[in-house]
């Protein structure tokens, strides 16, 4: 599945949810173990974990399960790795420790 396609069906099923915040950094200059990140918070543990959920089901239908997932049972930090899109579904406070959108922007951009 190509990443746009794949970056698509992920944003779309965390919308469906209501995701609140939802990035999407194109990081393919930056790394060569994916292409795309995207980070969405959830409002609670339950929330975090029913949008990594709903992002598993829709891409599983869509014939692309992902290759893992990773901090389901506690839902502090949820991610989902497609292999080109790797998905960061976390709470609003662990969003703003780790500051990931800060950590992958490239000094290009930063200049």
């Amino acid at each position: 599945m190509e990443v746009n396609t794949l970056k698509t069906l992920v944003t779309d099923a965390l919308d469906d949810l209501k995701a609140v915040n939802t990035v999407a950094l194109d990081v393919t200059d930056l790394t060569d173990v994916t292409d795309c990140l995207v980070i969405a918070s959830g409002t609670s543990n339950r929330h975090v974990k029913s949008l990594a959920n709903n992002v598993v089901v829709e891409a599983k239908k869509a014939g692309m399960p992902p290759l893992g997932v990773e901090g389901d049972d506690v839902g502090e930090w949820v991610l989902v790795d497609f292999g080109d899109v790797v998905l960061h579904v976390m709470l609003p406070a662990t969003r703003d420790f780790y500051d990931l959108e800060r950590l992958w922007v490239s000094t290009d951009e930063e200049q």
